[in-house]
């Protein structure tokens, strides 16, 4: 069994133990994904403060709606969830809705550039370090100038390690437009990314 099935029946298995009146399940749910919650919040609220009290109030809601949750999606319906309610309070705020990973965490990123290039992440020496946070500077100028669609499913799947439907769910989106925003978004962070001079992504 891959660690990644292994996550996802253990998500499930603690979703239904919250189901069932185990307070702890729930807490150790929201260990582990609200600090990953917050981060993708803080793509559309730009506040930290902002979005770990709508990170606070997504758990909340479904601790309260105790929803039917189909197998390996609790964390799509919760990042919906969450979603949903940064979409409205900006409405309410008159921001502009897109996703930018301006501000965030930049080792969350190093998923983007190096799962599939193989790139070596141990900082084994200054050179390589440097090396690392060149890349990692260079991302984030690129994917603030790609659209924000492209972006966000691309930090979906690669930053938060979504499949394709997940992602789908939480963009409230097909999964074959998923897959078109990927091939596209992957073309546009290339052609961004020679720009900046690596060559080596995807």
């Amino acid at each position: 069994m891959s660690t990644e099935t292994a996550g996802k029946q253990n998500e499930d298995l603690l979703y239904r133990r919250f189901l069932s009146g185990d307070t702890a399940a729930y807490d150790q749910l929201l260990i582990r994904y609200g600090d990953s919650l917050v981060m993708y919040l803080n793509g559309y609220l730009r506040d930290f403060q902002e979005s770990e009290d709508l990170m606070i109030e997504a758990f909340a809601r479904i601790m309260a709606k105790r929803p039917s949750i189909r197998d390996g999606f609790f964390r799509a319906y919760l990042y919906k969830t969450a979603r949903n309610l940064a979409l409205r309070f900006n409405q309410r705020k008159r921001r502009l809705q897109v996703f930018s990973t301006d501000g965030m965490d930049r080792e969350f990123a190093d998923s983007i550039i190096f799962r599939e290039t193989g790139g070596d992440t141990d900082d084994r020496s200054v050179t390589q370090r440097l090396e690392k946070e060149e890349k990692m500077r260079a991302l984030y100028q690129c994917l603030d100038r790609i659209d924000p669609d492209l972006r966000e499913a691309l930090w979906l799947v690669y930053a938060e390690d979504m499949t394709y439907a997940q992602a789908a769910s939480v963009m409230g989106v097909k999964v074959k437009r998923v897959d078109r925003l990927l091939a596209k978004g992957k073309q546009q962070m290339r052609n961004e990314l020679r720009k900046e001079g690596v060559t080596n992504a995807y």
